[in-house]
């Protein structure tokens, strides 16, 4: 997985790029085919605003959150992407299952008609 941490309108510490770069690892333990992260971090008057977008095979996902600091955006930020991953990853799971259920189903309904034609 490949990581970005993109500081706009000021320059961001080195504590706070890790911060940003550890945080957005851990969304790895929800979903295997993470190909791409980009964390901007956007200071704005009195936001703070942290956007993590994520290449997932050929679906792009985005997250992006604003409070008082940036550890608090960055966290609210990868809540909000690990809840996107799992309903993702759910909604790939209930697809493969019901392919797999038709298969069952129309394999049997043609060995009833096979059957009925003998």
């Amino acid at each position: 997985m490949r990581i970005s941490v993109t500081a706009r309108h000021f320059k961001a510490s080195d504590q706070l790029r890790s911060y940003g770069e550890n945080e957005v690892k851990r969304l790895k333990k929800f979903f295997d085919g993470i190909v791409d992260c980009e964390v901007v971090l956007t200071q704005e008057r009195a936001n703070r605003i942290a956007n993590i977008s994520i290449s997932v095979n050929s679906h792009k996902f985005v997250a992006a959150e604003s409070s008082e600091n940036f550890y608090k955006s960055i966290d609210l930020a990868v809540v909000n992407m690990e809840r996107q991953l799992k309903r993702f990853k759910e909604k790939l799971r209930t697809k493969s299952h019901r392919a797999k259920e038709q298969e069952v189903v129309s394999s049997e309904v043609e060995e009833n008609e096979f059957n009925e034609e003998s």
